[in-house]
Parts: structure tokens; sequence; C-alpha cells
């Protein structure tokens, strides 16, 4: 096992780095510069690039940068809070984000993984139908119109909840975006888990252990859930990262100070250091999340172990 957690550890540094460097590469081509300022002389334009280092050479740049990164120094903004250091900036922000995108997943995978359950248990019922409809409305619907939608209902007309979002009150104010969030999610688990489970019911190895008089309970979560989630963990993983990855539009929507707001701003302001902090941020919440899902094939199912050599490690 500890032969298979290194390898994967090593694996997912690589990929870091490959993501780090692409992203470097994409905003070395971004039209524009962070000193966008009309009053700027070429001249004075260069005095600054040669104060922040980014006349110099693509490679050595990014060099410094990765040797930065491993220092913890994400560098300082260079137009939208001038010289502010970046991890100033995410300090806040980064655990609002976070915290939405937890309390969403928190709400989704369960939520999905039950409505899975019951409506392969309740196969052509009312229940399996209006199910079936849910998923199919949550997977087709963005959720910014869910979004929308709650804002008019529960804010506007009911004035139940508030349309923005208040650092005073953060779990009252994050329930829509909460709720708007995790839709998609619990839409495509349930109706990925409600299909393994179909099948795993009908399953020989099923009739076999109803034939030797187990228990419904029994056979239900210690034989067809463990194998249907199997195949669920596969989808669930990037989803998962949707949903943290996603909250972009969400955060427009209900003004929430979160890293999605950041980086449409250092977008917007060509900002380089903040965009790429932002960037390596979701893609680390991305990297982290599939290494997880690794581990727990391992938990679930030993015999991913053993193909994988991790065996007596």
């Amino acid at each position: 096992m500890t032969k298979y957690v290194l390898k994967r550890v090593a694996i997912s540094a690589v990929t870091l780095l490959v993501i780090l460097f692409v992203l470097y590469l994409m905003l070395e081509f971004m039209p524009g510069t962070p000193f966008n300022d009309e009053k700027l002389t070429d001249a004075q334009r260069l005095i600054i690039e040669t104060k922040y280092g980014l006349n110099r050479p693509f490679l050595v740049r990014f060099v410094d940068y990765v040797v930065m990164m491993l220092r913890g120094d994400l560098g300082v903004s260079y137009s939208i809070q001038k010289n502010m250091p970046i991890s100033q900036m995410l300090d806040a922000r980064l655990w609002v984000s976070i915290r939405l995108g937890l309390q969403a997943i928190i709400v989704g995978v369960p939520v999905g993984i039950v409505l899975g359950i019951v409506s392969a248990l309740k196969k052509n019922t009312w229940i399996d139908t209006l199910t079936s409809v849910f998923a199919v409305l949550g997977v087709s619907i963005p959720n910014f119109l869910f979004a929308m939608l709650f804002i008019l209902l529960f804010s506007k007309t009911l004035n139940w909840l508030p349309s923005i979002f208040m650092l005073q009150k953060p779990f009252v104010s994050s329930i829509m975006p909460t709720i708007a969030l995790s839709l998609f999610s619990i839409a495509q688990i349930a109706r990925f888990t409600r299909s393994e489970m179909v099948d795993v019911l009908g399953s020989e190895y099923m009739l076999l252990a109803q034939s030797k008089g187990l228990s419904r309970p029994i056979l239900i979560f210690r034989h067809a859930l463990r194998n249907t989630l199997i195949p669920v963990i596969t989808v669930m993983a990037p989803l998962i990262v949707g949903v943290m990855t996603g909250s972009l539009v969400i955060e427009k929507m209900f003004s929430i100070p979160g890293i999605g707001q950041l980086l449409t701003m250092g977008i917007q302001a060509n900002d380089y250091n903040v965009v790429m902090a932002c960037a390596f941020i979701y893609s680390l919440l991305y990297v982290v999340v599939m290494f997880a899902v690794d581990l727990l094939y391992g938990v679930i199912d030993p015999r991913i172990r053993l193909v994988k050599g991790g065996t007596n490690e």
C-alpha cells in the first residue's frame, strides 16, 4: 500500500508541475499587460516590467516562480491591489469558496446517492419516474438559472433568505448558492447510482446471495451498495471538482467574495500573478480530489491495490 501511495503522490506532483507550466505559457501569450495605463510611456512601462522581472526570458521566470511557490510565495498583485502579496488577497477569499464548495458537496453527494438507491429499489414506480425527471432537469438546466429562480422566489417574493452573501450571516446567506451549486451533482450522482444499482441487483452473485436467505438490508448495504459505489466514485470525482471550481458564476450572482470573483478580476486586469494563483488552486483541488479517489478505490476494493502492485507494502 505504501508503494501505491508514493506512486500516486509522485504522479500528482508531476501533474501539478505540468499544469503550472501550461498556465504560465498561456499567460505569456495573453494579450495586453498588467500595466495598461495610457499615461505610461514605453520607457516607463519598461522600467516597471524590469522592476518585476517581466522582461527576463520565459524559462527563467517560470523556474523562479516555481521556486517561489515552493517557499509559499505566490508573488504580488500588479494592478488589482498593487504590491499586495497574493497570499493576503487569498487569505479570506479562499476559505469562503472552500466553505461554499464543501457545503455543496455535503449536500449533493449523499442526497444524490440516496435518491439513486431509492429510485433503483422502486424501479418502474412513480418514485422512480419522479427521480428520473428531477435528474434530467438537474443535468439540463444550468445552476445559474436555478440561482435566479431561488432569488426570485425565496428572496424577492417570500423574503425568506438574503439575495446577497453576508459575512455576518455566512450560513443563512449561503443556503441558496449551496443548493444551486449542488443540484447538478445531485442529479448526476442519482442517475449514475440508479443505473449501477439496478445492474448490481440483477447480477448473478446477488441472486446467489439472496438464495442463501440473507435479509434485504444485508443484501443492499453489504453487497449491492459496496459494488455500486466503485463506479459511482469514478463519476463523483470530477463532479466534486466541478462543484469546487464551478462556483465562479454563483459567486458573481450572490456577490460572494471568493476566489472565483478574484480570478475574474485578475483576468480582466491582466494581473498575471492573481490569475496564476487562482487557477493553480483550482488545479490543486482537482489533483487532490483525484488522489483521494485513488485511495478510496483501494479501501473499497482491495483488488485494485493488487492489480496496481500495492500488496504487502
